[in-house]
């Protein structure tokens, strides 16, 4: 049995009130907004453009395209890894609530959406760098994002997770710049028309994609209704039918309106994804979100925050970290935390 670490979970609300906790990464999508003289426009103006996506997907019985509206929860995670009470925040994630108004009920929407992690930045900007810089015309370290992918789906079969969220994250972002995707003749009511990275296998496309696999994810791309470009669907298990409509409309929606503030280039442009498609960020043809970002800022932080977490989590706690990196087994830990379940629903029987 691999050391246990304790994972706590916390909840604050994203609205037009939203003040970023001090633990949260300041290059997060919804923390960056929440910050300036602008942030609660930009707040506002954001939850907008979630809603209005939202009821323009869901059009069934919703004549006046204002029958719902979403609700959004930033999840944080705290990992005790050495147990002496001091956590780190591992992981950050949104879960959305979809609210209909026409009987005042409320409907589980998806639980990840976005994706934010401290591990995350270190790889990438710490780790990644360094490595290039030694040697320039290799391949990323082979171990990269082990750990992170480790911890990922030790959360996953945490207590912690398992007694707040019944369902696997689902986590949408934008397509690589460095890949072209061809459309192909399959389409979903809901995701649209799907796309397939050219040139890549099932477990094999860009860099983003290989991390995200160690996480234990696999990746689909799809391009709503009236979007201008695919999105990636990061996922475990069934995309199609492990979620329900409303879950996919609410992970689409959020993700989509975040990508438009971020990567207009790509996400609002005046023009939709062809038949095979490259993304770019130095795309003319675009329209502005009228809410304020600096994306120049965001990459920036990426490494002040990538040098934060060697200093205060991986250095520390390196020994412990390599030692349960070693041992530790998905599929091993999964069945140990089966049985224990099965023995103490037997015990409660008897």
């Amino acid at each position: 049995m691999s050391t246990e670490f304790t994972c706590s979970i916390k909840r604050i609300r994203f609205d037009e009130n939203y003040h970023p906790a001090d633990s949260t990464r300041l290059t997060t999508n919804f923390a960056n907004l929440a910050r300036g003289e602008h942030r609660q426009e930009n707040l506002r103006k954001t939850l907008t453009m979630i809603n209005n996506r939202f009821n323009a997907l869901a059009h069934w019985d919703n004549p006046t395209a204002d029958r719902y509206s979403v609700e959004v929860d930033i999840i944080s995670v705290d990992m005790d890894v050495a147990g002496n009470g001091d956590a780190f925040p591992v992981i950050e994630t949104l879960k959305t609530t979809i609210i209909d108004h026409k009987d005042n009920s409320r409907i589980d929407g998806m639980i990840g959406n976005s994706f934010s992690s401290y591990v995350r930045d270190y790889d990438f900007s710490v780790v990644l760098p360094e490595h290039f810089d030694k040697h320039p015309a290799s391949q990323p370290p082979e171990d990269f994002g082990d750990l992170h992918g480790k911890l990922f789906q030790y959360l996953l079969n945490s207590e912690a997770y398992q007694a707040n969220f019944t369902k696997k994250p689902v986590i949408c972002l934008s397509v690589s710049t460095s890949k072209t995707y061809q459309r192909t003749t399959n389409q979903h009511p809901v995701l649209g028309v799907e796309y397939k990275q050219d040139g890549c296998s099932l477990n094999k496309g860009s860099l983003t994609d290989e991390y995200f696999f160690k996480m234990g994810l696999t990746v689909r791309y799809f391009m709503p209704t009236d979007s201008a470009a695919p999105l990636a669907f990061y996922f475990a298990g069934d995309l199609l039918t492990d979620y329900s409509d409303f879950e996919l409309i609410s992970a689409i929606s959020t993700m989509e309106t975040f990508q438009k503030i971020y990567r207009p280039e790509i996400y609002n442009a005046n023009s939709s994804a062809g038949q095979v498609y490259q993304p770019s960020l130095n795309y003319q043809d675009y329209s502005l979100t009228q809410i304020v970002y600096d994306r120049a800022e965001r990459s920036q932080m990426a490494v002040t925050q990538g040098k934060f977490t060697e200093a205060q989590f991986i250095k520390p706690y390196q020994d412990i970290l390599e030692e349960w990196a070693a041992n530790y087994d998905v599929a091993t830990h999964t069945a140990q935390k089966e049985s224990v379940k099965e023995n103490a629903v037997k015990k409660q029987a008897a």
